[in-house]
């Protein structure tokens, strides 16, 4: 696998397309109150940081964090395109994430996800970096289709 991954760049097509596609999809699994995804101009704070990953020039996964402030970060927009989940960029994207978060001296990384089964290979992939479940955090409220999960270092 020959991926790179980089800052995305939010005006590019490709990684617009990819991005929207992710918050659509999700918009058809969740009713729109416990869809949390951030749109583009939500990705486009500054307090984000979005990352892409590619393989040639196809955009094949991707990641965001969120500086939540006081060391807490929040994990956002994760996507594998679906013809390439099963092969490891979800781990990859989490990664660099965290490589990311710990080198901002960031001591937490939080993460709202749904609690269906079609969200089930994604609480895994948390559980299996450490995530834990834990209560709402930030401007989360209880809500029986999200789970909330963190990683304290």
């Amino acid at each position: 696998m020959s991926v790179q991954i980089r800052e995305a760049d939010l005006h590019d097509v490709a990684v617009a397309t990819f991005l929207t596609s992710h918050l659509a999809e999700l918009r058809t699994i969740s009713p729109p109150e416990s869809t949390h995804a951030l749109d583009l101009d939500g990705l486009g704070d500054p307090a984000v940081t979005v990352w892409v990953a590619y393989d040639e020039d196809q955009v094949v996964a991707s990641a965001a964090l969120k500086d939540l402030g006081d060391g807490h970060g929040e994990l956002k927009s994760m996507r594998t395109a679906a013809d390439r989940q099963r092969q490891g960029l979800g781990r990859l994207m989490l990664a660099r994430v965290l490589d990311e978060a710990r080198r901002r001296g960031f001591t937490r990384v939080s993460l709202e996800t749904g609690s269906e089964d079609f969200f089930a290979p994604a609480r895994q992939l948390y559980a299996r970096a450490g995530f834990t479940e834990c209560g709402p955090f930030g401007s989360y409220r209880h809500d029986p289709l999200s789970t909330f999960m963190t990683l304290a270092w």
